[in-house]
């Protein structure tokens, strides 16, 4: 990843309108950031989230609060806690996430 045009700046997340989706069950809540090609997010789960499709975009994630489970298609399942990322390519290995709890992500994609 080559970051280039983005003059420094700060973000109050606050202040980021929060955009929903919808899961298979439950609902995504979405504050968006673009910095070119590089999009950032403030993410927030809720308790009983599903995802409904398998991703394959590529993502840096980082565990803020709660509990996100991440299924691969393959079958393998991981835990994300508070301090805890994880990282896929773009068309690697498709992915979707639930949490019992509720979470919150930092997300860089």
């Amino acid at each position: 990843m080559n970051m280039t045009d983005i003059a420094f700046g700060t973000t109050d997340w606050s202040d980021v309108e929060a955009t929903e989706h919808k899961g298979e069950r439950g609902s995504a809540f979405w504050r968006t950031r673009q910095f070119g090609a590089i999009r950032v997010r403030m993410v927030d789960y809720s308790p009983g989230y599903l995802a409904d499709h398998w991703c394959t975009k590529g993502h840096i994630l980082l565990c803020l609060e709660g509990e996100l489970h991440t299924e691969l298609a393959d079958g393998r399942q991981f835990v994300l806690t508070p301090g805890t990322s994880y990282q896929v390519a773009d068309g690697a290995e498709p992915h979707r996430s639930s949490t019992s709890t509720g979470a919150r992500l930092f997300i860089v994609d």
